[in-house]
């Protein structure tokens, strides 16, 4: 066969071959790499996004939503008071009751994050109508009858200042006492030491007898199971982490009706007593120096004028029952708040402050800083893997074009091969001719 005949079947095979494999993988490459792109693109436009109004109405929604479960927490321990207040009253089956209700709380043990389930309640007792304590389990145990006080006297409670006796003593059949969050006090130099704010939350309904009122039934709530609401949370993601980082801005917080906080990712600025049973100040315009200087940094919102105008009038607003956003400067950063009331009532929260209200705050500086950090990454990886895929097709087209001229190497030996001889012959002698023409 002439070599103009093998290079025009050379041509033929390695057109259908181009056409049938490397022009569909190129396009297939090309798609790619700009699917890959523009994924790059919407996802860095999305994340330098400033918060926007979605975004913030996310979290709104999310603070509304935190802070109705807190208000359906509180109110399931109201009905388990009062269904402790009709069970048979010994140690076994109070002791029964405690160890049942547990809830699980994620905790740090030995550099571990493990999930754990905890004492939901700290203390069960039943009490007289003279104040003794009668029954308690404290810590999943039954107290020993010697140890047993009489806490008609503040002193002698758990922390030394609780008069819950004499608020219940004047509760009707049915109605339920609740405290507000009580511990000791966390200083900043223990808190960065390790040490966590650990506190309860009483709850207590009276006890009658055909002569009257006859005693109570208490349990007191471990404050971790009430802190977790917000402890918990980041803002802007959607999960559950151990526990917020204040200094990133973006966590969540609670503070009661009194404008304490009740939970912060600081433990050192939530309301707690000192070793002498008396409540640790707050800051304020003329105590912060000093107090902050000593690392007791207790926070009441309503008292945080000082710091910024904002902070009170946030505070006024949720306490008056409404959710809401804000959005302003505080230390030269701006600053983003979501706020919603926790509609939990009784007589030590009544309407319409109730319970407190739930706090979501971001540091919108930081977190752009952040999400233009995260932007870059992203840009360069789509980058990195464009790169690559321009590297396989180079490779890849390199590869196929020996597979091609392998393949049309033989294709032309097997059409050779199923030429007659004489066709062969045929041929040279044609281009011998061709060959003395010229």
């Amino acid at each position: 066969m002439s070599e103009m005949k093998k290079d025009k079947q050379l041509f033929t095979v390695g057109r259908i071959f181009f056409l049938l494999i490397v022009i569909p993988l190129s396009l297939m490459a090309l798609l790619i790499a700009n699917g890959i792109f523009k994924f790059g693109d919407a996802v860095k436009e999305r994340t330098v996004t400033v918060l926007d109004q979605k975004s913030q109405e996310d979290i709104k929604v999310r603070a509304i939503n935190v802070a109705e479960e807190i208000a359906d927490f509180l109110r399931d321990r109201e009905k388990d008071v009062l269904i402790a207040s009709i069970l048979p009253a010994n140690e076994s089956t109070y002791k029964e009751f405690v160890n049942k209700n547990r809830k699980p709380l994620w905790v740090k043990q030995n550099g571990n994050i493990i999930r754990v389930s905890e004492l939901l309640y700290s203390e069960i007792a039943m009490i007289n109508k003279a104040g003794d304590e009668v029954i308690k389990i404290s810590n999943g145990e039954a107290v020993p009858k010697s140890k047993l006080l009489n806490v008609s006297n503040p002193a002698n409670t758990l922390f030394k200042t609780e008069d819950f006796f004499a608020k219940v003593k004047k509760l009707s059949k049915g109605e339920i006492y609740a405290s507000h969050v009580v511990g000791r006090y966390v200083d900043r130099d223990d808190f960065t030491k390790g040490k966590r704010f650990r506190g309860i939350i009483r709850f207590a309904t009276p006890l009658f007898d055909q002569k009257g009122f006859a005693g109570l039934i208490t349990l007191a709530v471990d404050s971790r199971h009430l802190t977790r609401f917000t402890d918990n949370i980041v803002p802007t993601q959607p999960g559950y982490v151990l526990r917020a980082d204040a200094e990133s801005g973006n966590y969540a917080y609670m503070v009661d009706n009194r404008g304490f906080f009740i939970a912060h990712p600081n433990d050192y600025h939530i309301e707690g007593l000192d070793p002498s049973g008396m409540p640790v100040p707050p800051l304020t315009d003329k105590t912060s120096a000093v107090l902050s200087k000593e690392g007791r940094e207790v926070l009441n919102v309503n008292l945080m004028g000082f710091m910024d105008p904002a902070f009170p009038e946030i505070a006024k607003d949720a306490e008056s029952g409404h959710a809401g956003t804000k959005t302003f400067t505080f230390g030269g950063r701006t600053q983003f708040i979501a706020y919603a009331p926790i509609k939990y009532y009784s007589a030590e929260y009544p309407k319409p402050a109730g319970f407190g209200w739930i706090g979501m705050n971001v540091d919108i500086s930081k977190f752009n800083a952040y999400a233009a950090s995260t932007a870059k990454k992203i840009q360069n990886e789509a980058k990195s893997w464009i790169t690559t895929i321009i590297v396989i097709m180079i490779i890849a087209a390199i590869l196929l074009f020996l597979i091609l001229a392998l393949l049309a190497r033989g294709i032309t030996r097997s059409i050779e091969a199923e030429i007659p001889v004489e066709s062969q012959d045929a041929a040279r002698f044609y281009d011998d001719e061709d060959e003395e023409d010229k």
